[in-house]
């Protein structure tokens, strides 16, 4: 069996309901585990010990009593620090907030305590969220598990990170630009990027601390070792805010299939606006050629009527003004200048960003109409198919890279240089147009780096992409630990 750290969330639940295990003794083998393994990883950064162990105790006694708070009964867990959590610092890696202890859980927060769950610890974040890579001047640089000269992803690095390692069976992280997906795929774990609107995004930073105010694209999902404890976390994270859940309910359709050989899947593997690196192309095309082999049909050929260099600009400009909502009047005020200066270059990615900031309410509405016409397209692809197999990543893990500005950074793909900003066109084109993905790991480079593969399906049917990936996974052998992580240790 595996190493206690490493078992799934499923797996512990049921360890846990059967008394194999109580939780109080769960969460001290990760807090232990944390203490040995953790410093050279660098991904929770900040443990609330006495209140979990508390509770921990509390589970238990409950469980003796034949009582049940819910799925998550007794599960120790942690969850990115960006998600305000009542008594417990909450930091989103900005100095700014270095000092901010909450009173009242985000929402999504407060349903996983709701469900049973025990918070134990924060993960680490870039600061404000605002990279795909995971380094802050307060907790400092997140490594890979695989490498550790390598980034784990951003923003939810600490997140797949914990995960990968074995601190935490499940975690807590959100996307806006692939802030799940390139982590899930970075560090070989599993991620699900839910549809836009469908778990509530409430206590969540950025915005600031207390907004109660729905950001356009950004969403909430759960990072784990399998597909099967996506499925449990988005069952518990789901569903309206408390005062719409007087007249909306929310029921989201189960899979379209149940069997591999009976999805309908497309490929989209790679594009010119976009290469993908051999490095991981390679793995792909083995992904597709095994899904052939076990007699599912796969089209590589099928497209959403739209490019993906379209989607991408207009991505850019609907997130734009998302990601400048936050800005204090004097660093807005300076972005502005800069939108204002006659360009130095032809437009490029700075440029696009910078001379959104300001768009008015009726351009935006423009841009949403156009939003909205390229979400038809999708529709009408996935009355074909049931999924779409997309890239997560141009490349697998790099190297850590903190230069900035960011956005001048640099990636090598197949020999050349691209835009950092590369990071973006696979997550963005996605994520504008609300679809759910969930991301699998499918196997790893010459180098022995972790490489996913990203599952999207039809607006609400996320049920449908987890699906796929625990067939996927069946098939392919899912989650691998990272060498120095997988040993027995004691509770195994």
């Amino acid at each position: 069996m595996a190493t206690l750290g490493l078992r799934s969330a499923r797996d512990l639940i049921e360890a846990l309901e059967s008394s194999e295990l109580s939780s109080r003794e769960l969460l001290e083998h990760y807090l232990a585990r944390i203490e040995r393994l953790g410093p050279a990883v660098n991904s929770v950064v900040t443990l609330d010990t006495e209140r979990a162990r508390k509770r921990a105790d509390q589970a238990d006694a409950a469980r003796r009593a034949g009582q049940s708070w819910g799925p998550l009964h007794g599960l120790p867990m942690t969850v990115k620090d960006c998600f305000e959590t009542a008594g417990l610092r909450t930091t989103a890696g900005a100095g700014e907030l270095s000092d901010h202890v909450p009173t009242v859980n985000a929402v999504a927060v407060q349903r996983l305590l709701d469900a049973g769950a025990i918070v134990f610890g924060k993960t680490n974040t870039p600061a404000w969220a605002m990279d795909w890579q995971t380094h802050n001047k307060l907790f400092g640089t997140t490594n890979n598990p695989w490498d550790l000269e390598r980034t784990c992803g951003g923003s939810s690095g600490g997140s797949a990170a914990s995960v990968a390692a074995g601190f935490t069976a499940l975690e807590l992280g959100s996307d806006i630009g692939g802030s799940v997906r390139i982590p899930s795929h970075c560090c070989g774990v599993f991620g699900h990027k839910p549809s836009w609107g469908i778990v509530p995004v409430r206590g969540h930073i950025p915005g600031p601390p207390g907004s109660l105010i729905e950001y356009d694209i950004n969403v909430i999902g759960p990072l784990a070792r399998s597909a099967d404890d996506l499925e449990i976390a988005l069952r518990v994270l789901m569903g309206p805010l408390e005062d719409r859940a007087k007249g909306w309910r929310l029921e989201l359709p189960e899979p379209r299939a149940e069997r591999l050989q009976d999805f309908r899947v497309a490929a989209w593997l790679d594009d010119e606006a976009c290469p993908v690196d051999s490095s991981v192309l390679d793995i792909l095309k083995s992904t597709v050629e095994a899904l052939r082999k076990t007699g599912v049909s796969v089209d590589d050929r099928a497209r959403p009527p739209v490019s993906m260099s379209e989607a991408v600009t207009l991505y850019q400009r609907m997130l734009a003004p998302i990601m400048t909502s936050t800005m204090t009047d004097e660093q807005f005020s300076a972005l502005t200048a800069v939108t204002n200066s006659p360009p130095s270059e032809p437009a490029g990615w700075i440029e696009r960003f910078t001379e959104s900031v300001g768009v008015r309410h009726r351009d935006w509405l423009k841009l949403h109409q156009e939003r909205e016409q390229m979400r038809a397209g999708w529709a009408s692809v996935f009355e074909s198919f049931d999924v779409m197999l997309c890239p997560v990543s141009p490349l697998p893990a790099i190297r850590h890279d903190h230069r900035e500005p960011q956005l001048r950074r640099t990636i090598e793909v197949n020999g050349a240089t691209r835009p950092y900003m590369d990071n973006m066109f696979w997550m963005g084109a996605i994520g504008l147009v609300w679809l759910p993905a969930t991301v699998a790991p499918v196997g790893r480079t010459a180098q022995g780096l972790p490489v996913g593969i990203q599952i999207v399906a039809p607006f609400l049917e996320d049920f449908t992409a987890i699906r796929f990936a625990q067939l996927l996974s069946s098939e392919l052998g899912g989650f691998e630990a990272p060498p120095s992580y997988e040993e027995p240790d004691s509770g195994s």
